[in-house]
């Protein structure tokens, strides 16, 4: 939701922010404003790593989860904080069942070795994806990323996705890759950066462009009805023509085995 407010500048400063504006994606000294603002804000991001459901399906093997997992030195989680604090991300919210929540605590404490705060978001009774994210609704107030608990996003330029998420003005712009298995993604029909169809893991799809489980957000996000991000609320977005996609040549690393877990370091 934006709020009208008026403010004084000198005639200097708005010279120089009306030289950002493109007509493109900055069409306005408003845009001009609120994109200099946002990327003022740039190093204290928030993000959320979304681990919801069973933490039994969760479990890599019979002592460890998919994001405590270790081979060698490194871990999933070690990786996603680390990728996060670079990005300019300080405010983590971690959100799951207690059993791996403790687990995660156990390994990295409140986050501040990795110069982040985790907040631990326990769920109880969640019945998908959007349900697991209703639990930030109130916490989080501004532009926000989305990470599934179940990827390595190393090699993913994320800087470039919130880049596009701002200047896209959509509710929410998910992160695309190409994938030879259209099936086991959701995958979508794109006219430009926006999705017109988004179809939660089809049998049979002759389109190979898909959500690579990383979005950005706004807390409009959490208004919209639903259990499920990928089965209703961005099938939504897309009607409202809100929903936006950012194409990556990088792919994330999907955790189902663990030899997925090789060479990550």
């Amino acid at each position: 939701m934006k709020k009208k407010i008026s403010i004084t500048i000198d005639e200097k400063t708005l010279g120089d922010i009306d030289t950002i504006i493109d007509y493109i994606y900055i069409r306005n000294r408003s845009q001009a404003i609120e994109h200099l603002v946002r990327n003022s804000l740039g190093d204290n991001k928030t993000a959320v790593i979304l681990a919801g459901g069973s933490s039994k399906k969760l479990k890599l093997t019979k002592d460890e989860y998919k994001l405590t997992a270790k081979v060698g030195k490194t871990r999933p989680i070690d990786l996603g904080l680390k990728k996060l604090h670079q990005n300019g991300f300080k405010e983590i919210f971690l959100v799951g069942e207690r059993e791996m929540l403790s687990r995660v605590f156990e390994v990295v404490g409140d986050g501040t070795s990795y110069g982040v705060k985790i907040s631990y978001i326990e769920e109880n009774n969640s019945r998908g994806t959007a349900d697991s994210l209703k639990l930030l609704r109130g916490k989080i107030t501004k532009t926000f990323l989305v990470v599934y608990g179940d990827i390595i996003f190393k090699s993913i330029n994320i800087e470039k996705l919130w880049e596009d998420h701002i200047k896209l003005n959509s509710v929410a712009t998910l992160m695309l890759t190409t994938s030879p298995e259209p099936s086991k993604k959701g995958i979508v029909k794109m006219e430009g950066n926006s999705v017109l169809e988004f179809i939660q893991k089809p049998k049979r799809s002759d389109i190979y462009v898909g959500f690579s489980s990383m979005f950005v957000a706004e807390p409009e996000i959490f208004d919209y009805s639903g259990t499920s991000l990928e089965m209703e609320i961005f099938p939504k977005l897309t009607k409202n023509e809100l929903l936006k996609g950012h194409l990556s040549s990088e792919k994330e690393i999907h955790i189902n085995k663990i030899e997925d877990l090789r060479n990550i370091s």
